[in-house]
């Protein structure tokens, strides 16, 4: 998984007036839990723009101004309601050797038999919440639909992997070949001409 090191500040006053004073000056207030002790930093908004404007995920190394780095991953991110400005980030810390818990994106493989013969793809899930290592995480989950025809779905199970744990049941469907107009007849068409063959 790719990782992301952002330079910050550690923060000694955390209340309102000292938050408001930070996000005047163009920081991002920002909180790390999971390790020893809760961990206040502040960094620069643009220092969050490949972090929090990306369809990837990242793991993020946070180098404090006292010499510390910390590991960790983005848990929850709160933005303001009109302007979309960044309010505040909470991160938790991770270790080599404590599972996470990510939504890591999903991305289809190979072309579809039903959607080549008409069908519409549909996705019913875009990310996959999964709990494992850290190291051990992709960044994207693959899925081969190349023998998914009309009325075929592709379920969590088929993306299974021994890095991780998917926390979705075992029926939750990922993406699904949908009917269209004219569709089913061009698929027996062309098992047809496969059987001629």
């Amino acid at each position: 998984m790719k990782s992301l090191t952002i330079n910050a500040s550690q923060r000694e006053s955390v209340g309102k007036k000292a938050t408001k004073a930070l996000r005047n000056a163009g920081q991002v207030p920002c909180v790390i839990y999971g390790g020893d002790t809760i961990v206040h930093f502040s960094a620069p908004e643009i220092a969050f723009k490949n972090l929090v404007y990306t369809p990837d995920v990242h793991t993020v190394e946070i180098v404090l101004d006292n010499g510390t780095t910390i590991n960790a991953i983005l848990q929850d991110i709160q933005f303001h309601p009109v302007t979309d400005k960044i309010l505040h980030i909470d991160f938790v810390q991770i270790f080599d050797d404590k599972p996470i818990t990510m939504e890591i994106p999903f991305e289809t493989t190979g072309n579809s038999r039903g959607v080549r013969a008409g069908g519409v793809l549909r996705f019913n899930l875009r990310r996959i919440k999964v709990k494992g290592l850290a190291s051990k995480l992709p960044d994207v989950i693959q899925g081969d639909i190349t023998e998914l025809r009309i009325g075929n779905k592709l379920y969590v199970t088929d993306v299974a992997s021994e890095d991780y744990t998917i926390l979705h049941p075992d029926n939750t469907v990922i993406c699904q070949v949908k009917t269209s107009r004219n569709a089913v007849a061009e698929e027996e068409e062309e098992g047809a001409e496969e059987d001629a063959a």
